[in-house]
């Protein structure tokens, strides 16, 4: 006799506690309209729970703790309430690290669900630092679920991320867990709880056999169908809290028989849940007179939902250039930060853009090391090997102009760069601006200077500045 089990996803969340503006596509472009918030998600949850009690799991594929001031200024901790009230199982993991590993643990522990990893250990004994697996009775079924976390931590991200640990990818260790979980555990599904990112996930399960359900992070893609590969039912659920994955399986003899996969819409049709409302107001309540203040307007819609340019980084790139004068800015291709429509923009916008708030640094750099940070960063985000994908999205920069072949092989990318529209020379000096360690990375440059002055004061400056601000795309990398 069949079994069932419902799955729910969340994933790259990014702490945003309340809904918000998000960017959905239709036949003329961007729309802009209100998504998310963990009060309705709670709703969600609580109705499946009654409807299905005792069959109903709620996993989180990480990047949950950061990407709000309020998460920031508390390391994590203004969400622990609010998680733990929705009941949720198990996460991944990847911006948890910017707390450093210790703060993540630290606000892990008071957590009553685990993170799961089995690609993360310990640099000096080389064990697994966190629980490399869970096994939950659900009615009549064993479920098996794996984690694995970010394996970019310790290879793209700041150094303070993965301070005294290292990240696999996790594909040579996976063949084995299952094999226990099968075999040992006697589970009749396996689950996959996985911050690689789509791609990734997508050749994972090329390689490995045996997983019943691979619920994919990072990328923020929206599946509105599952993928199915090696039998394999792979999920993501977008970003931002605004969509949540539900996945509803058929399970006989050990076998999953069937599926139905909805990407649902957090929208304003769903009644938030007032316990969890209320703990969310709670956590807000501090920064709402700070963050509420409004600082000036875009007349463009302001976004990170495009892979070559985004406006949103646009405006951020404005600032760098008008506070510094440099001629040339860069920032990271990040994908996180709920998009600002057209209208007022008030302390927590920029906060959204940018909430790590770092300083702006200069640093010299020849025309050569701009064309090699550029191929390094082609290649992180568009390498035909899912495995050698290590970026966000395309580095933002202004005050340049790119013109690349997608399709050509590592290093054979650059056709034509320019720097404020004259060829770039190889053995000159230019002058260049940028955020995070991230924006060029320190093997590139000389005279690397940090400035007193912090992004968000930079991005309210220019605000200020213009009172109505415009960012629109420029068509500063060209795929040709």
């Amino acid at each position: 006799m069949a079994e069932s089990l419902t799955i729910f996803q969340l994933n790259d969340t990014h702490a945003y506690l309340e809904p918000h503006p998000e960017l959905f596509w239709n036949g003329r472009g961007a729309d802009y309209r209100t998504a998310g918030g963990f009060a309705r998600i709670a709703t969600l949850l609580q109705e499946a729970r009654r409807d299905q009690p005792g069959r109903v799991l709620a996993l989180d594929g990480g990047d949950t703790l950061h990407g709000t001031y309020p998460a920031v200024q508390t390391k994590g901790h203004a969400l622990i309430p609010i998680l733990n009230a929705l009941g949720l199982d198990a996460m991944s993991a990847h911006w948890e690290f910017a707390y450093g590993p210790d703060g993540f643990r630290q606000v892990a522990a008071q957590l009553n669900y685990p993170p799961l990893a089995i690609n993360c250990y310990d640099s000096q004994t080389g064990r697994l630092v966190f629980q490399p697996y869970l096994v939950r009775e659900l009615g009549r079924l064993r479920v098996g679920i794996i984690g694995i976390m970010a394996t970019i931590v310790d290879k793209t991200m700041p150094a303070h991320f993965s301070q005294g640990i290292r990240f696999t990818l996790g594909n040579e260790e996976l063949p084995g867990v299952i094999n226990r979980l099968r075999q040992d555990e006697k589970v009749d599904v396996v689950i996959v709880l996985s911050h690689l990112g789509f791609p990734q996930d997508m050749k994972l399960a090329q390689e490995v056999s045996g997983m019943d359900v691979l619920l994919s992070a990072h990328t923020h893609n929206r599946l509105y169908q599952p993928a199915v590969v090696n039998s394999t039912i792979i999920i993501q659920s977008g970003c931002h809290g605004s969509f949540v994955g539900r996945l509803d399986v058929e399970v006989e003899n050990r076998r999953v028989t069937g599926f139905r996969h909805q990407l649902i819409t957090v929208s304003e049709s769903l009644p938030p849940d007032p316990t969890v409302q209320g703990l969310v107001y709670q956590a807000l309540a501090p920064y709402r007179e700070e963050l509420g203040r409004v600082v000036g307007r875009t007349a463009t819609g302001l976004n990170r939902n495009t892979v070559l340019e985004a406006t949103m980084d646009n405006l951020l790139l404005h600032s760098l250039l008008d506070i510094t004068g440099c001629p040339v800015a860069f920032s990271n291709g990040w994908r996180y930060g709920a998009p600002i429509p057209p209208g007022l923009i008030t302390m927590n916008d920029l906060y959204n853009i940018i909430p790590v708030n770092p300083p702006l640094s200069t640093v010299q750099m020849t025309g050569d090391e701009i064309r090699a940070l550029l191929e390094e960063n082609l290649e992180h985000t568009f390498a035909r090997d899912p495995y050698h994908q290590m970026g966000g999205y395309l580095k933002r920069a202004l005050g340049l102009r790119l013109y690349f072949k997608l399709e050509n092989p590592h290093g054979q990318r650059v056709q034509e760069l320019f720097i404020q529209d004259e060829p770039v020379r190889g053995d000159k000096l230019y002058d260049v601006v940028f955020v995070t360690e991230q924006g060029v990375p320190a093997r590139y440059g000389t005279n690397r200077q940090q400035t007193t002055i912090k992004a968000v004061q930079a991005l309210r400056r220019y605000v200020q500045k213009h009172r109505t601000v415009e960012a629109e795309l420029q068509g500063t990398m060209v795929a040709v």
